[in-house]
């Protein structure tokens, strides 16, 4: 792998409440694409380390191995033509492992203004239709389903 290049082994949280209130983040740039938090992994760590340490860096949220959920799922998808410059040569790919966070109540994260410009909470239907990513959809409906009978 090329010095400074991401890997691409990723994490996805998706951090909400009981109630299923989301938090997305906008990206910085100006793109209007909404998210969870995600990030890719760091050295060796295993996936819940990266999980951790990327809601502390997104967020300013410091959460430990229990509270996160491991859903023990994770999606392989073509990295974006414009983001692929972060990878060494060649890497198409990548491979994103889903948890989530769940919080007794929405709070004001703390965003890392390099990475996001915004942040809100919303229904978890509302926040499925903003986030950009199809794996990031797919993990707010799954969350909605494992949790809500109405869902």
């Amino acid at each position: 792998m090329s010095e400074g290049a991401k890997q691409p082994i990723s994490v996805l949280v998706v951090i909400h409440t009981p109630g299923l209130d989301v938090l997305v983040m906008e990206r910085a740039g100006g793109t209007g694409l909404w998210q969870s938090v995600t990030g890719s992994r760091e050295g060796d760590e295993v996936p819940v380390a990266t999980a951790l340490r990327e809601v502390a860096e997104e967020t300013g949220i410091i959460a430990t191995g229990d509270d996160l959920i491991d859903w023990r799922l994770s999606n392989r998808f073509l990295i974006l033509p414009r983001w692929r410059q972060r990878y060494a040569p060649g890497v198409t790919h990548n491979t994103e492992h889903l948890f989530s966070l769940c919080l007794p109540a929405p709070v004001a994260p703390s965003l890392a203004p390099d990475e996001h410009t915004a942040a809100c909470w919303l229904p978890w239907q509302e926040a499925a239709e903003r986030v950009f990513s199809w794996t990031n959809r797919d993990a707010i409906r799954l969350l909605a389903r494992r949790f809500s009978p109405a869902a």
